[in-house]
């Protein structure tokens, strides 16, 4: 049953959740952070619980929801003891408080499908499960409600544009409804990989005791770290005479970041640079939200419930950087202030660091504001590294230290020897498969790469046979290529696809997908309207004037140009080889390819 949900700041817990609420057990809270929630129940109950599921509904957690539940089991969330009630939400969305006034940033939430919510009423149990059918925990059900996620995209991130990735999960990869209750967990989400640095919150608490670390500051990371990051942290410590605890976040992060397994392999040769018991390696498995303000507030209730008693708060921190006209979505030190003003509630002291540059004269790194004027200093942004491993150009070595660069670079080789993928957009006839087909015959002239073509009608008939041509099917057509496409392309081929692929912000979904692992190509087949209507040789254009066929692109659907497009071409009076001429000009120019030996093949 859907309820407009009950007003109340905590969530009641039956005797079996209670009793798992445990302050002082195995030395997991003072002096090393306040009380943990532990939401694991014993074993005897976990066994009843499954038999118990048998009767209720499930629900199949997504990537983020795993990320939250496993830190609302282990305590990293304390003192939450589910997914927050609507009273909650509504408390956090608007002051950042939780109906019991205790602070609280950012919502908690676990979203669902209309058909999952209508089979809830409140007081009913719902089993939580891993994608494999595993289930992790159990959840007392005591709100039901549909949000207003327009209204929450402003108050949690400032902002409603979805060129802000937390926003654009928020609108379109969210559930509408949602479903508050308190938990009892099963099991936390089983990992295989690095899992000697996988330490819950007590675990932690445990070290930083063991070792005698009384004063330990955290270092919050979803990036590689290079020698700016390892002399501020080694600042960050010495200022508050405290020890480092580097903590990068191994859940979801913003995409096109670098992926976790590559960042922790370099964490883990960066962490033998400090000197001797000062510094330990945790993971921490977040699902950012690259919420700016509010996010550095989370990060610091998360890092005290770690043990620690310091956090260091960077420029920009947990933001996600500028939109598509270079505008900040947040302050460049906005995060600090926020965190600034609500330090005692949290409990941890805020340890605030401007911009490292390095300082050519001296040989070192300083924050910005400690430079002396006329002094020649260095920086080297994300993009320009980038460009330096998509180039297999030398990276500075007053940057990084020689074994990270070893490890992006095993991860990241220059274009040359990197997978790619060729996106083909336009009208229906407007010439897509044609020059689709021209390339990759082209390319496997060349030889030496695998090519696949990923036709629009060739995966409408192997992929995507069961969908029609709604603007939702459409969506999940575009996104099964962008995947299939992506793991192409990751694994050193070329991929082609060549679908209509009419909106922009499903185009752009499938680039950060396959930009995160190669190279991405797009190309804008812009040929006219009349002149598309003139190829038709299935007559579907009539079709569609009349009628007949419906949700047709260019009639009765519009079709989005793209204004990110690599390539423009219009086939109009070009012929198709000549067209395709252009494109492998671009890939050779962009080092994708190497055409050296193919002269027929770019001349002309």
């Amino acid at each position: 049953m859907l309820t407009e949900g009950t007003s109340h700041a905590r969530i009641a817990l039956d005797g079996d959740l209670a009793a798992n609420i445990t302050p002082g057990a195995d030395g997991l809270n003072p002096p090393h952070g306040g009380t943990l929630v532990d939401l694991i129940v014993p074993l005897e109950r976990a066994r009843e619980l499954k038999v118990l599921s048998r009767d209720w509904p499930s629900w199949a957690l997504t990537p983020r929801q795993l990320c939250d539940l496993e830190l609302l089991l282990n305590g990293g969330f304390s003192p939450l003891d589910g997914f927050l009630s609507r009273a909650d939400y509504e408390g956090v969305c608007q002051d950042m408080k939780l109906a019991d006034g205790t602070l609280w940033p950012i919502p908690v939430v676990l979203d669902v499908n209309e058909e999952t919510a209508r089979r809830l009423e409140v007081g009913a149990m719902l089993a939580l499960r891993d994608p494999e059918g595993v289930m992790l925990a159990a959840l007392r059900v005591a709100d039901v409600w549909r949000p207003d996620l327009a209204d929450e995209a402003e108050r949690v991130y400032g902002t409603s544009t979805l060129e802000h990735p937390g926003v654009a999960h928020l609108m379109r990869q969210t559930n509408p409804w949602y479903v508050g209750g308190g938990l009892e967990g099963l099991q936390p989400p089983v990992h295989y990989d690095f899992t000697q640095r996988r330490l819950a919150p007590g675990q932690v608490r445990q070290r930083l005791a063991a070792m005698g670390w009384s004063r330990t500051v955290a270092f919050q990371t979803r990036n590689p770290m290079h020698r700016a990051h390892q002399e501020l942290t080694l600042r960050a410590a010495r200022e508050v005479d405290a020890r480092l605890l580097i903590h990068p976040v191994v859940g979801m992060t913003k995409p096109g970041d670098v992926d976790h397994y590559t960042r922790v392999r370099c964490y883990e040769k960066i962490v033998r640079r400090y000197p001797p018991d000062t510094a330990m390696l945790s993971l921490l498995p977040l699902a950012m939200r690259m919420a700016g303000p509010r996010e550095a507030v989370l990060h610091a209730i998360i890092r005290k419930n770690y043990g620690c008693t310091h956090l260091i708060v960077g420029r920009d921190h947990a933001g996600p950087g500028s939109d598509s006209l270079g505008r900040p979505f947040y302050g460049p030190y906005e995060a600090q202030e926020l965190l600034r003003r609500h330090e005692a509630d949290v409990g941890i002291t805020m340890v605030p660091f401007k911009m490292m540059v390095f300082v050519q004269d001296e040989r070192r790194y300083v924050p910005v504001d400690e430079v002396a004027d006329g002094a020649s200093t260095k920086t080297l942004s994300g993009t320009q590294l980038r460009e330096h491993l998509a180039e297999g150009t030398d990276i500075p070595a007053w940057f990084s230290f020689p074994e990270i660069v070893q490890e992006l670079q095993r991860t990241y080789p220059p274009c040359c020897k990197r997978g790619f993928t060729v996106f083909f957009t336009g009208l229906p006839s407007s010439g897509k498969s044609t020059l689709a087909n021209v390339l990759m015959v082209k390319l496997l002239e060349a030889g030496g790469r695998q090519v696949t073509l990923l036709d629009g009608d060739i995966v409408r008939k192997h992929l995507s046979s069961e969908l029609g041509f709604s603007k939702e099917h459409r969506d999940i057509n575009i996104r099964r290529i962008g995947f299939v496409a992506s793991e192409i392309t990751k694994n050193g081929g070329i991929a082609i696809c060549a679908p209509i692929a009419p909106y922009d912000y499903v185009r752009k979904e499938v680039r950060k997908m396959i930009s995160a692992c190669g190279g991405f190509v797009l190309v804008h087949v812009m040929t006219p309207l009349d002149v598309c209507e003139q190829r038709d040789r299935k007559g579907l254009y009539a079709k569609a004037r009349l009628g007949i066929v419906k949700e047709f692109t260019g009639i009765s659907d519009p079709y989005e140009e793209p204004g990110d497009a690599e390539i423009r071409i219009n086939t109009t009076a070009v012929p198709p080889e000549k067209c395709v001429r252009r494109i492998l000009a671009y890939l050779e120019e962009n080092d994708y390819v190497d055409l050296s030996g193919s002269v027929e093949t770019v001349s002309g």
